[in-house]
């Protein structure tokens, strides 16, 4: 029904569906999953051509700033100093949630539980064995072996990375000082891989390895996934459950917030939304209106049908109030200050 009404709309408005130009877009790799899917549906539907890279958070956020596409997508919302290098204002259209998940390479595959603290001083290269009387501690049951910890994290700038150094800055006031928050950092110890692929098959391949990916990226592999303390003192796994208990009912005008350290005693700590990001107004560039309401058409169409992709996908759709202020938002995207949807 919802494919049929956008066909109708977009006849309506005096674009040829076959004339067409093709929506370009890129970025993000832990939504490409449910990116790929819904837009290979919209085109068989409309006939209208999505393109779509997944080439990681950082290259979206470049590739929209610098306008050489329609939209750009980003695992970690543009902060406050970054905003002040685009030429106009962006628009942070929220998708679906994710969490970064901890992955390790230990024999037995144990039920392993590790803090924020812990994970920061690992990554700092404080704690070298798996068998450190900090992490024992923090799992008494469990035999740990006496194996060096092979630390693995991304190579390219991506907003997982930018999640999973938020919530070890809010743990270490060291980290927070000395490696700092952002989509890439300067790695005190490690080796990278590209992409939530490249770090799993290093920590497949790597005994005593320990990584961090997307939900998504660990559910569909074998590896061992760790429990992380939260903020109320449980130690949670990552599921779709615990990743949807970690939001609230309560967000910003501009959709710009961060669940790390949620204070949801259910919740997964390390939960964090996606974003596409687009120009409110989308006379830009010499952009064609007929380009502007392609985008603006396909945008509303996802967003009222990814809840039914994200639970077939293995994704968290957003809560329904969310949904309809996103929906709200994209609806009052203009064209030469004038509104490309009814």
């Amino acid at each position: 029904m919802m494919l049929r009404w956008v066909l109708i709309l977009l006849m309506g408005s005096g674009m040829p569906l076959l004339a067409m130009q093709q929506v370009v877009g890129a970025g993000a790799t832990f939504p490409y999953p449910l990116y790929s899917t819904m837009f290979a549906d919209y085109t068989d539907e409309t006939g209208v051509p999505i393109n779509y890279q997944s080439i990681g958070s950082g290259g979206g956020v470049k590739q929209i700033r610098s306008k050489t596409v329609d939209f750009g997508a980003s695992d970690a919302y543009i902060s406050n100093k970054e905003l002040a290098t685009f030429s106009q204002p962006i628009l942070h259209i929220p998708t679906c949630l994710g969490a970064v998940v901890v992955v390790v390479n230990l024999p037995g595959k144990p039920r392993l539980i590790l803090s924020g603290g812990v994970l920061a001083r690992i990554y700092l290269g404080d704690i070298r064995r798996w068998n450190h009387p900090d992490i024992q501690r923090l799992n008494p049951s469990v035999r740990l072996p006496s194996w060096p910890i092979a630390v693995i994290h991304r190579s390219d700038g991506s907003g997982t990375t930018h999640g999973f150094v938020t919530f070890l800055a809010g743990h270490s006031q060291r980290w927070k000082q000395q490696v700092g928050i952002g989509k890439a950092v300067n790695w005190p110890v490690g080796l990278g891989g590209k992409g939530n692929p490249g770090v799993a098959a290093l920590v497949s391949q790597i005994n005593g390895a320990i990584g961090y990916m997307e939900l998504l990226y660990s559910l569909q592999s074998s590896l061992n996934v760790v429990a992380i303390q939260n903020r109320s003192g449980r130690s949670i796994f990552p599921s779709l459950a615990t990743v949807k208990s970690a939001i609230t009912s309560e967000f910003p005008s501009d959709f710009r917030m961060s669940l790390i350290d949620t204070l949801a005693p259910d919740g997964y700590p390390i939960t964090t939304l996606t974003w596409i990001l687009v120009y409110p107004e989308q006379s830009y560039n010499g952009r064609s209106k007929a380009q502007a309401k392609a985008l603006a058409h396909l945008l509303e169409w996802a967003i009222i049908n990814a809840p039914v992709y994200a639970h077939r996908l293995g994704y968290v759709p957003l809560p329904d109030q969310l949904t309809q202020a996103v929906l709200t938002r994209i609806r009052a995207m203009t064209y030469q200050n004038k509104r490309l949807l009814p």
